[in-house]
């Protein structure tokens, strides 16, 4: 049987909120690349999974069916990240608490055909690593055959954690 004392202490374990400090964000070793290269959440976290997020148009000036209303990769990515930065203040979160991220690049024509990968950091760098918010997410980005529109370069999921 338990004792009430043991009790009480697995129950503030349990129900006690963990702080964002509480996430461990392992650095690339010997890198200043600014992603984490793994982190680790503890038990008892909540995780916030957001769904992909597509650029918003940039340029209303222009037809919205066209590769111009979205603009470049940098473009495409500041659009995105600045929406995927509202959802989450919308929640009660911000950029700071995400751990994961997936990013999906699709080939740009004026590049050849091959993602941006500098566009995208050139956006990326704008909300991650920066003095007002440090904390990296574990990272991946790709290049994809086609998003859900032509005129989609780019598209990012995240997953946060509740402070």
């Amino acid at each position: 049987m338990l004792k009430p004392i043991l009790i009480a202490s697995l129950l503030a374990a349990t129900t006690t909120p963990a702080l964002a400090a509480d996430v461990v964000r392992h650095k690339i070793p010997n890198s200043t690349f600014p992603i984490s290269a793994a982190v680790e959440i503890p038990a008892g976290k909540t995780l916030v999974f957001l769904s992909g997020v597509v650029p918003p148009v940039a340029d209303a000036n222009v037809p919205k069916d066209s590769p111009q209303a979205y603009g470049d990769t940098k473009t495409q990515t500041v659009g995105v990240l600045t929406s995927i930065e509202k959802q989450l203040k919308g929640m009660g979160l911000s950029m700071g608490d995400v751990v994961k991220m997936q990013v999906f690049l699709v080939g740009d024509p004026a590049k050849g055909g091959k993602m941006d990968f500098a566009g995208f950091m050139a956006g990326y760098t704008q909300f991650f690593g920066t003095a007002a918010q440090p904390n990296l997410p574990s990272r991946s980005a790709m290049q994809v055959a086609a998003l859900a529109s032509p005129n989609f370069l780019v598209e990012i999921e995240v997953t946060a954690v509740r402070p």
